[in-house]
């Protein structure tokens, strides 16, 4: 065996798994990014899945993917091409190998490979990996299916009520043996995973130790196979950091985020919600929270998830909507009624492609000036993007935290791309986090205060009720600065819509940072909230090649930092690459005199590829 193992050492490897949606692919990706998590390894993923509930079994459409970019030192982005592809039919070896490497190694179930699959999966010969182009020393070519069968059926079965295994519940345990013979590719500790699968499957032991079984299955059948295609790779991390990590989605992130800044306000945390495609899983996780004193509500519809969280804020708790942008739409008018009550309510739009139901389980960056203009008269609203993963847990805190001191709507912008992707997660310290502190209306005012007072930064002062002495009505009509009454003035209305919108462009938000060559650079790249990896990895080998390049990522878009039209007019050229038609751009040049950048747009769905944006970049450097 040691003659015929080929051992590389790597700093970062690409790995992508794929199959039918019921192959559990997803869940495979997850556990082998938990797992290399766990031993320090920089993670970044990307799962790609198609918006039918179940296609056709295997057909082309129905191909699931899930990509994990893990390496020693930092990673930005999943990766453009994957090191080795794991396609379980021939419908995701026929649609995914355009994402692997012309080196990569190539996993496949052989017994997803018959006659009517091929015929599925439109290939037109059988011999599927010529037809394809690709080396056979490459391929590792398994009878998965067959392997799963031998060592599954007869083993006991929680799912069937004791007895044997049914071939139908041993097939769900092929993603597992996948996992196994990648795990052992990467000499992966199988602990980790087997943990991962007890607690899951905490309520049927038996279904867990099935799929351990096939796990060291796969894990053994790659020690004992002596393939030209069998390399270990080995990726040693090199910069740890004392602490606690986890692999976390950008939506548990965020729910996480929001049940800090309620600990941190010493509020209760309220979620009114209506189930949407891809920011559903902000409203599983919170419900899982109620020992944190969480409350979630399942709404009937968009507007009622929105209005029902503007009580609650009313009420005197952290309230957050969370939606996508179709819900956006609807939530406008709530939204509307929150800016001009001046109610703190964080309002999450994980970005999906569109317009209408569009692309449902795709990314864009195109709900930008939805959310920034996108409701009737002068409405100002702060806005916020998350830049990755993990960013989202403090781009969540920040925006409560935001919502809450200045007693206004805020957005979150996440979208597919960051929410359903994940990193690895160091624990932070509560105690160490920036405080919070709400603008509760001051007892020396108790029988002379009115809704619409005022603190010294314009912030209306909050009397949450039941305190004595400061009964009060708010509500959609314009009220008189004053008194709190309804008015009509038009000298009043215009002071409040002044007085509104000075709040907001009031609020402090930090500098706009610039990496790379900041003092130098021939070009500046600019961005905003889930492009941020790929623009850095575009920066850092466009520098690698000699090239002088800057990188400025907005997160804070709205107000915008007090330093962004100096960075933006420093740089003898400047590029503004968003994944939407140019919003970013458009309102730049409006909030910027004189600025007129290039750009670079693209609306696929799909994360920007690195090298593309490096050859754009070096088209704009010449």
């Amino acid at each position: 065996m040691a003659e015929t193992l080929n051992i590389k050492e790597l700093e970062q490897v690409v790995v992508r798994f794929s199959g039918d949606s019921g192959d559990g692919m997803q869940l495979a990706g997850n556990i082998f990014s938990t797992v290399s998590a766990t031993v320090g390894n920089s993670i970044s993923t990307f799962p790609d899945y198609p918006a039918d509930i179940r296609a056709p079994q295997g057909s082309l459409t129905g191909v699931s993917g899930f990509q994990v970019h893990i390496g020693a030192s930092q990673v930005y982005t999943p990766g453009d091409l994957c090191d080795v592809l794991v396609a379980m039919n021939a419908a995701a070896f026929k649609t995914q190998l355009r994402y692997a490497k012309p080196n990569a190694t190539i996993i496949i179930d052989t017994d997803s490979f018959g006659p009517k699959d091929l015929e599925k999966a439109e290939f037109k010969t059988d011999d599927y990996i010529a037809e394809m182009g690709v080396d056979p020393d490459r391929v590792i070519a398994c009878p998965i299916t067959t392997i799963v069968k031998d060592a599954l059926i007869g083993a006991p079965s929680g799912a069937v009520g004791g007895g044997s295994m049914d071939i139908k519940s041993a097939l769900k345990c092929r993603n597992m043996f996948a996992l196994g013979l990648v795990c052992w590719l990467f000499s992966r500790d199988l602990d980790v995973a087997f943990n991962f699968l007890r607690e899951k499957f905490a309520k049927k032991p038996a279904i867990a130790e099935a799929n351990i079984k096939v796990i060291q299955a796969g894990f053994d059948y790659g020690h004992n196979t002596h393939s030209s295609a069998m390399n270990v790779y080995r990726i040693e991390t090199t910069d740890k950091k004392p602490g606690r990590y986890m692999d976390i989605t950008g939506n548990k992130a965020t729910a996480y985020g929001f049940i800090a800044a309620a600990e941190k306000a010493g509020l209760q945390l309220y979620l009114g919600s209506y189930p949407i495609t891809p920011a559903t899983d902000v409203l599983h996780e919170l419900s899982k929270h109620k020992s944190l004193g969480v409350k979630t509500v399942q709404c009937e519809d968009e507007i009622a998830g929105c209005a029902s969280a503007l009580g609650a804020s009313f009420a005197g708790a952290l309230a957050v909507t969370s939606t996508s942008g179709p819900g956006i739409c609807l939530k406008s008018e709530a939204m509307n009624l929150g800016v001009i009550m001046e109610l703190p309510l964080v309002v999450l739009d994980v970005q999906r492609g569109g317009p209408a139901t569009g692309l449902p389980t795709k990314s864009e960056q195109t709900d930008l000036l939805q959310v920034l203009f996108g409701r009737n008269g002068e409405s100002p609203m702060p806005v916020l993007a998350a830049t990755s993963p993990t960013d989202c847990f403090y781009a969540a805190y920040d925006a409560a935290k935001m919502a809450l001191e200045h007693m206004t709507p805020v957005v979150l912008l996440t979208d597919a791309f960051v929410a359903n992707g994940s990193g690895a997660f160091r624990l932070p310290d509560l105690q160490k986090m920036d405080s919070i502190n709400p603008p509760y209306v001051p007892e020396e005012l108790r029988g002379q205060w009115t809704p619409y007072m005022r603190a010294e930064n314009g912030t209306r002062y909050w009397a949450v009720p039941g305190r004595e002495g400061f009964t009060h009505i708010l509500g959609g009509l314009e009220k008189d600065n004053k008194t709190g009454a309804i008015s009509t003035n038009p000298e009043n209305h215009d002071l409040m819509t002044r007085l509104r919108a000075e709040k907001i462009a009031k609020i402090q938000v930090p500098d706009l940072e610039v990496e790379g060559d900041k003092d130098d650079a021939d070009l500046l790249i600019v961005g905003f909230g889930s492009t941020y990896g790929h623009l850095h990895a575009a920066m850092d080998e466009l520098r690698a090649q000699g090239n002088k390049i800057a990188l400025a990522q907005f997160r804070y878009l709205n107000p915008l930092p007090a330093n962004t039209a100096a960075v933006l007019k420093k740089y003898p050229r400047v590029v503004v690459a968003e994944q939407n038609m140019g919003q970013l751009a458009a309102y730049l040049r409006m909030k910027v005199d004189g600025f007129v950048p290039a750009q670079f747009n693209q609306v696929k769905g799909q994360p920007f590829v690195v090298s593309e944006l490096v050859e754009a970049f070096k088209q704009l450097i010449k």
